[in-house]
C-alpha cells in the first residue's frame, strides 16, 4: 500500500515536471509571438510614418510649383513638367505597401530640381521687373515727347497760319476813272456814260518782307450796271470755282510798295453804277464802284 503511494507521487510529480517544462514552453513561445508581433507592428508604424513623411514632402513641393505657375512667367511649361513628375512619384508611394526608402532618392532629385528651377524664376521674375519698371518709364517719357510734340506741331501750324497769312499781299487804294479820248490823244475824265473811251482800274499792293517775290496775277473783273461782264470775258477754274473776268494785270513785286494801273477800252458805256473786283486766284482781294450818268 505504502509502495502504491510512492509510485502515484513518483508519477504525479513526473506530470507536474512535463506540464512545467510545457508551460515555459509556452511562456517563451508567447513572449516570441508577441515581440515578433511588436516588432512587425513597430515596422509597420515606422513604414507608414516615413511614408507619409515623404508624401507631406512631395505635397510641399507641389504647392510651391502650383504657385509659380500661378504666376505666369516665361518658365511656366518647365515648372508644370516638373510638378506633374512630383504628382506622378505621389501617385507611386500612394500604391505602395511596403518600404519607402527606394522613393527617397528620386524625391531628393526632384527637390535639388526644384531648387534650382525656383532660382532662376525669382531671377526671371526680378529680370521681369526691371524691365517692367523701364518700360513704365519709357512709355512716361514717350508720352511727355508726344505731348511736346502735339505742342509743337501745334504751334509750327499757328506759325505756318500766321506767316501765310502775314506773306498775302495787301491791295489798297483801289481806284477807277473813266475818260474821253480826244482826237489828239488826250485824256479827259469823265462821268458821262455816252463820252467815255476807256476805263482806268489801278491799285496798290502794300510793302511786304515776308511775302514771296516774284511774278503776281491779278484777276480784273468789271461788271456793268446791266451786270456783263466787260473785256475779254474769259473764264478760268480754281478748283469747283471759276472766275469770269476782264483782264488779267501782271505786276513784278520786289517786296516793295508798286502802284497798278491798267486801261480798259470799250464803247458804248450804259448809265449807272459799275462794279469793280481784283481777285487774287479765286480770292476777293479788293473792290470798289462808280457810276456813269
Amino acid at each position: 500500500m505504502e509502495e502504491q503511494q510512492n509510485n502515484s507521487s513518483s508519477s504525479l510529480k513526473v506530470i507536474i515536471a512535463i506540464l512545467a517544462i510545457l508551460l515555459a514552453g509556452s511562456l517563451v513561445y508567447i513572449y516570441k509571438i508577441t515581440t515578433d508581433a511588436k516588432q512587425v507592428q513597430t515596422e509597420l508604424t515606422k513604414t507608414v510614418s516615413e511614408k507619409d513623411l515623404v508624401m507631406k514632402d512631395l505635397q510641399d513641393l507641389k504647392a510651391t510649383y502650383d504657385a509659380a505657375i500661378a504666376e505666369n512667367t516665361s518658365m511656366s511649361e518647365e515648372l508644370i513638367k516638373e510638378r506633374d513628375k512630383v504628382v506622378s512619384l505621389m501617385n507611386d508611394i500612394s500604391k505602395s505597401k511596403g518600404d519607402v526608402s527606394k522613393y527617397k532618392s528620386q524625391y531628393l532629385k526632384l527637390e535639388s530640381n526644384m531648387k534650382v528651377l525656383m532660382a532662376e524664376n525669382e531671377s526671371l521674375k526680378k529680370q521681369n521687373t526691371v524691365l517692367t519698371t523701364q518700360r513704365d518709364s519709357t512709355i512716361v517719357v514717350l508720352g511727355e515727347s508726344k505731348k511736346y510734340n502735339e505742342v509743337l506741331i501745334g504751334q509750327n501750324e499757328e506759325l505756318s497760319k500766321t506767316v501765310e497769312k502775314g506773306s498775302k499781299l495787301t491791295v489798297l487804294n483801289m481806284k477807277t476813272a473813266a475818260y474821253k479820248i480826244r482826237s489828239s490823244g488826250k485824256q479827259v475824265e469823265t462821268d458821262r456814260a455816252g463820252r467815255v473811251d476807256v476805263l482806268r482800274i489801278s491799285f496798290t499792293i502794300a510793302e511786304n518782307q515776308i511775302a514771296k517775290s516774284g511774278d503776281k496775277d491779278y484777276y480784273v473783273q468789271v461788271i456793268d450796271s446791266k451786270n456783263n461782264v466787260l473785256g475779254n470775258k474769259q473764264t478760268v477754274s480754281f478748283g469747283e470755282k471759276s472766275l469770269t473776268y476782264s483782264f488779267i494785270t501782271t505786276v513784278k513785286y520786289e517786296n516793295k510798295t508798286v502802284q497798278v494801273s491798267q486801261d480798259l477800252p470799250g464803247k458804248d458805256f450804259a448809265k449807272g453804277t459799275y462794279f469793280v473786283n481784283v481777285f487774287d486766284k479765286d480770292e476777293l482781294v479788293s473792290k470798289t464802284s462808280f457810276t456813269l450818268r
